[in-house]
């Protein structure tokens, strides 16, 4: 499965789809660039998008087995962070850091499908160094499961002590749980298509209907795309066009050119000038063709 973070933000809900290995370290990734995971700026780019996030019904679908702990938390504080109300839904095999990102949902909405099952298991990670630096990463190593389980705990309001004993089952690699025992568990709320919803988000009193608030939030988001900074638009000239003031009122660039340019031509303006010109006189209107020729004949001749 290619690893995608898909989101479709609409108005009213939002469908986000998380598909495939949850962001791996740079290292781990794959030479060919359309089989990596995600590089940081394309993963920022993602929780960008997660975080302004505004409407009031988010979906969350989950396919994955999972992936870098770090990345999992990253995205399941962005989705605790929404407004909305967060329904996550798990599918397939739901393992490792993918169980993180279920836990951000709204109080009641995290869902897993009939034939869906669940892991949750130790930390693990490869590494090599001298002592220290492996009794470091040791460290970090139950640190982190600590925190895993804390996760767990919040949502479930159970001790973390005992999703630290259902993690540490099998050496560490835990046990696949079944939808039921998931829900037994405290990692999910409900089996996907069960009776039973969510619980709705508390509203104030007062409060608009939603279809109200997604539309005003869309048109929001649409004049502030097309509304430019106040200190890109030019200053306001107020001008007298009828009775200019010449102390006050500057003339337009254009209309300073177009002056400019009417004085040059008028300064280079020359009289009409006429060349002078016998008038013919009034009895050639008289003659015929060959007398009016014989008679220019004749005047070239006395000139």
């Amino acid at each position: 499965m290619k690893p995608t973070i898909r989101i479709t933000d609409r108005a009213e809900k939002c469908l986000i789809e998380i598909e495939g290995t949850i962001g791996v370290p740079e290292a781990w990734q794959f030479e060919e660039p359309e089989a990596r995971v995600a590089t940081y700026e394309t993963f920022r780019e993602t929780l960008r998008r997660i975080a302004a996030v505004e409407a009031r019904e988010i979906e969350v679908e989950i396919r994955s087995t999972g992936g870098d702990v770090n990345d999992a938390l990253l995205i399941h504080d962005a989705l605790r962070s929404l407004g909305g109300r967060v329904t996550t839904r798990c599918y397939g095999y739901t393992a490792s850091a993918a169980t993180l990102i279920a836990q951000a949902a709204s109080e009641g909405c995290r869902e897993i499908a009939p034939s869906a099952l669940y892991l949750i298991h130790r930390a693990a990670c490869a590494t090599e160094g001298n002592a220290a630096e492996l009794a470091a990463t040791v460290d970090l190593l139950r640190r982190t499961d600590e925190r895993i389980a804390a996760v767990y705990a919040d949502r479930s309001g159970r001790p973390a002590a005992d999703f630290e004993r259902l993690m540490g089952e099998n050496n560490g690699a835990g046990r696949w749980l079944s939808p039921a025992e998931a829900v037994a568990a405290g990692l999910a709320d409900r089996i996907a298509g069960e009776e039973g919803a969510c619980a709705e988000k508390p509203k104030a009193s007062g409060e608009r209907p939603r279809a109200i608030d997604s539309l005003r939030a869309g048109w929001q988001r649409l004049i502030k795309q097309l509304r430019a900074a106040p200190d890109e638009l030019p200053p306001a000239v107020q001008h007298n066009v009828l009775h200019p003031d010449p102390a006050t009122d500057t003339p337009p660039a254009a209309d300073a050119l177009a002056a400019a340019a009417a004085e040059r031509a008028r300064s280079a303006a020359e009289p009409t000038r006429t060349l002078p010109r016998e008038d013919p006189p009034l009895v050639d209107n008289l003659l015929s063709a060959n007398q009016r020729a014989y008679a220019e004949d004749a005047k070239r001749f006395r000139s």
